[in-house]
């Protein structure tokens, strides 16, 4: 039992020790250091289509190795990062931004959190003042107390 918990212990320690690997092939970098500083920059500010949660650049999904091909041959063509983003983004829409710009499309996505937290916080005091009432009426008056002590000695 001892030895399963040490395994245990040890793969759960391996697990957070991990440090995320980028999906980044040798054979996509590109020589000139300047632009492969680039390159990835751009690389980790945008989401894969296919693993959502993911940069493309670290993730090892086909679709994320094309679009870091895209990017690197973009740049390679004199693209600055600003070019290079806009048409990602008017091939594949906000959504391949990590973080997507506020808009009328987006303003859910941005408020609809906060929203949710005040609306929780509100009703959670409306049920503790509601049950702090029903508490203070549940109370005996003096002469009901008085009563029940009668009951009571009986």
């Amino acid at each position: 039992m001892r030895l399963f918990r040490f395994a245990a212990s040890l793969v759960f320690v391996f697990m957070i020790a991990v440090v995320p690997a980028f999906a980044v092939n040798p054979d996509e970098m590109l020589k000139d250091p300047a632009l492969e500083a680039r390159a990835r920059a751009l690389s980790a500010e945008l989401r894969c289509m296919v693993c959502q949660n993911q940069s493309i650049d670290d993730s090892n999904a086909d679709l994320a190795r094309d679009i870091r091909l895209l990017v690197r041959e973009r740049l390679e063509k004199g693209d600055s990062d600003q070019q290079v983003i806009d048409y990602l983004v008017s091939r594949y829409g906000d959504f391949i931004l990590l973080k997507p710009p506020l808009t009328a499309d987006t303003v859910i996505l941005w408020f609809a959190p906060a929203a949710l937290f005040a609306a929780g916080a509100f009703a959670l005091f409306l049920r503790t003042r509601k049950r702090q009432q029903t508490a203070s009426n549940e109370m005996l008056s003096p002469e009901e107390e008085l009563q029940l002590k009668q009951v009571l000695k009986e």
